[in-house]
């Protein structure tokens, strides 16, 4: 059997290990967890041969683990792929410890860290060496339940961690879960066989009833499995993984909004080098950070309590990134940047990145520390970028098509997060602005057009001749419409028109970036701090993220015209928000919901209470339904027994119970053979060849044989000592046969003999 039963643990562990697909970007980490069950299993084997002591089999196993781990899980580190590094062999100790928070705290599909397959290998190497070393060493020739079940934990716990690690997308859920039950009830099953000798001319019928009774269970496994799959199964959302309740230790919204450090690069830095950029063609702007959410103070990226896959949502990638899904491609781009003096987290580049590749630099080593978010196009290197860095951009540009283009074309709907302390002259000039333009692209165009035409830049520096303040934040765009004059720069104007759209419906995003000077062929562009700008983006249904620039060119704004304080000094009191009609409006809602909820907290049920009892009612009722159904069949098998009409015909029955019941506790009643034969087989297999088996037998034979008239009397101590003959054999049996023998349904044949009534 011990063969038979390290044959079981792999399959079982094998299915486990396949539910690790869903996480993963591709299929090495199938490699790593067969090759951690083989090198967990073969050592478990060997030691197990050689009776090596335990403390000697655990190092043995270990060092095992790191011979072969650089072969299966980190071959792209180890010298020839196989033969153990130093790298190799740290990266197996470090995603050993940590890979697991890797696996539940990184956006899937996971295909970085270089380390990220060490769990699989580390999971299933371990169950493979505990595992079989129970089934080889401790199981033995044992059936007891305990020690089988005790063999089975690794493969269960391997099957369930790869579900808790996994994705809310099941893998095969219901195939999978079929198979593995299947084959662990079948061995269980086959390896719980009697204890009891039985003749040798029962044998085969002993095993045509394992084989029959196995086909039964896998029918009965496979009909409830797919039924439950089906019917029962949570949706997708409602999968309980670990990674929807595990915060990722990533969080954007530590680090300041780009887009408030506007100034510094126009007023502190704005002749330094920034990076250089080679490989740039004309009418490509450098892109940093794009930010869709406002909080009436700054723009920034929407946090993942608001949005789980907004723009602040960043995934540990490797140099392939994810393709954006919605733009349309003018060309493709491939640019070289070289850091100067500019030190941040967020990476530059052209359009969309496809691929990024740190060639120089400390950045050269820190690839693992690249986080992206598909949904804007925007890298981070959370250890920063430094002087000296250098890296490789391949990516795409989005096309920009002409306003009439797209004349006919309805803004896209694309979920982005509530804006808010929007003021209230926002939405006033919006409309002022729009004139009579009737679409979405004309109302846009206008806007931007009246903003670019009537407005002045100033950075609000010394040579700006009319103060500009800095922020973007409400109040200040509120200054900047409310002024006789629009003065302001393209931190102030973006952050107005994007509001503006807002206002309208429209998907609106701000970005932040560089927009150097070159001309056309030339090889490498300095960029400087005096080259940040900042534009709005919104999306267009079928076409992608199409920019518009509000910003005006013309700086030399007219002094008369500019408003002059008065000299008469007046309190600062601090406005109260503006916001009467606003919180009547939303006294009486508030108040509705709240009465609501406490209704349905008086008479509703909550949505954990369901699943609790699905959990508790579900394996209840495989439980105990199909014994119900057993019960209600022997009951009604005894009672039209019991109830026949001819006495010789109800004497016959009391023995016929007691063999189906004897038979359903696990004896083996020999068939086609007399009825006294039959009791001294199942004395001799109850131990007792005292008890009234024969004496009952002979009774029956004489009542059914006779040819007289059998009295109720006569049949109903014939069905009393049946039935204390069964109360007997059933005290002898184990507890977990008595179970067993609930869910058995026998049929006894008819016994004839000579002279038997016609």
């Amino acid at each position: 059997m011990k063969a038979s039963d390290v044959g079981v643990v792999l399959l079982l562990s094998a299915i486990g290990i396949i539910g690790f697909r869903p996480p993963f970007a591709d299929y090495t980490f199938l490699i790593a967890g067969a090759g951690g069950l083989a090198v967990g299993t073969a050592v478990a084997v060997v030691a197990a041969r050689f009776r090596l002591p335990a403390v000697l089999s655990v190092l043995a196993a270990i060092v095992a683990f790191f011979l072969f781990g650089t072969a299966f899980a980190v071959p792209g580190l180890g010298l020839l792929w196989v033969v153990p590094t130093l790298e190799s062999l740290a990266a197996l100790a470090v995603g050993a410890v940590f890979g697991w928070a890797d696996v539940v705290t990184l956006q899937t599909p996971i295909g970085a860290p270089d380390y990220i397959n060490v769990v699989p290998y580390t999971a299933s190497w371990l169950v493979g060496f505990v595992s079989t070393t129970l089934a080889l060493r401790w199981l033995g020739a044992s059936r007891s339940v305990l020690r089988l079940a005790a063999v089975m934990i690794g493969p269960v716990l391997l099957y369930l961690g790869s579900i808790l690690i996994g994705t809310d997308q099941a893998y095969f859920a219901g195939l999978r879960g079929i198979g593995f039950a299947g084959i662990a009830l079948v061995w269980v099953g086959w390896r719980r066989r009697s204890q009891h000798t039985v003749a040798a001319e029962s044998a085969k019928t002993l095993s045509r009833r394992k084989l029959g009774g196995t086909v039964a269970l896998l029918a009965s496994a496979i009909v409830l499995g797919t039924v439950a799959a089906v019917v029962i199964a949570p949706p997708a959302e409602s999968r309980f993984v670990l990674r929807e309740e595990i915060e990722p230790p990533f969080y954007p919204l530590d680090y300041p909004s780009p887009l408030a450090g506007f100034r510094h690069y126009t007023k502190v830095v704005p002749e330094e080098v920034q990076f250089t950029v080679e490989g740039m063609q004309p009418g490509d702007r450098i892109r940093l950070a794009t930010m869709d959410a406002f909080t009436g103070k700054l723009w920034n990226v929407t946090g993942s309590e608001t949005q789980a896959d907004g723009t602040g949502a960043f995934a540990l990638v490797g140099r392939n990134l994810p393709s954006p899904d919605f733009m349309t491609v003018d060309h493709e781009s491939q640019v070289r940047i070289t850091v100067g003096s500019y030190n941040d987290v967020w990476v530059p580049g052209v359009g969309y990145p496809t691929d990024i590749e740190f060639v120089a630099g400390a950045a050269a080593e820190a690839q693992d520390e690249l986080r992206f978010n598909a949904a804007s196009g925007s890298a981070m290197l959370l250890g920063g970028l430094r002087e000296g860095d250098s890296f490789v951009v391949n990516s795409v540009v989005q096309r920009v098509p002409a306003a009439d283009e797209l004349s006919d074309v309805k803004v896209a709907s694309v979920p982005l997060p509530p804006v808010y302390d929007t003021p209230d002259v926002v939405t006033a000039k919006a409309g002022e602005f729009a004139g009579g333009a009737s679409t979405p692209a004309a109302i846009l165009e206008t806007i931007s057009r009246t903003l670019s035409d009537t407005g002045f830049l100033s950075h609000g520096t010394a040579s700006d001749s009319v103060a500009s303040r800095a922020g973007h934040g409400a109040d200040r765009i509120e200054e900047l419409l409310t002024r006789s004059q629009l003065i302001g720069d393209q931190e102030q104007y973006a952050s107005a028109y994007a509001l503006m759209a807002r206002s309208l419906g429209y998907p609106a995003r701000v970005v932040m970036g560089f927009a150097p000077e070159f001309t056309d062929g030339q090889e490498s562009v300095k960029v400087l701090g005096s080259d940040v700008t900042a534009w709005v983006e919104v999306a267009f249904d079928g076409v992608g993220w199409v920019p518009y620039d509000p910003t005006p060119d013309e700086t030399d704004i007219p002094q008369d015209e500019i408003p002059q304080p008065k000299t008469e000094p007046q309190p600062q009191v601090r406005q109260p928000p503006r916001v009467e009609s606003e919180d009547d409006e939303l006294i009486t809602p508030v108040e509705l919901e709240e009465s609501d909820s406490d209704d349905d907290e008086l008479f509703g049920i909550p949505t954990w209470a369901y699943f609790v009892g699905l959990g508790i009612l579900i394996p209840a009722a495989i439980v105990f339904l199909p014994m119900l159904a057993a019960l209600a069949i022997k009951a009604r098998r005894r009672a039209r027994r019991k109830s026949a009409a001819a006495g010789h015909v109800r004497a016959a029955g009391a023995w016929e119970e007691l063999v189906d019941q004897y038979a359903e506790l696990g004896y083996e009643p020999p068939q086609r053979t007399t009825r006294v034969l039959t009791a001294r087989e199942l004395e001799r297999q109850l131990g007792s060849d005292g008890s009234p088996l024969a004496a009952l037998a002979t009774d029956t034979d004489h009542a059914v044989f006779s040819g007289t008239d059998v009295a109720p009397e006569q049949t109903e101590r014939l069905w009393t000592e049946a039935e204390g003959a069964i109360a007997t054999a059933r005290a002898a049996v184990s507890r977990s046969r008595r179970w067993l023998s609930r869910y058995r349904i026998n049929r006894a044949r008819k016994t004839r003999s000579r002279g038997s009534r016609q």
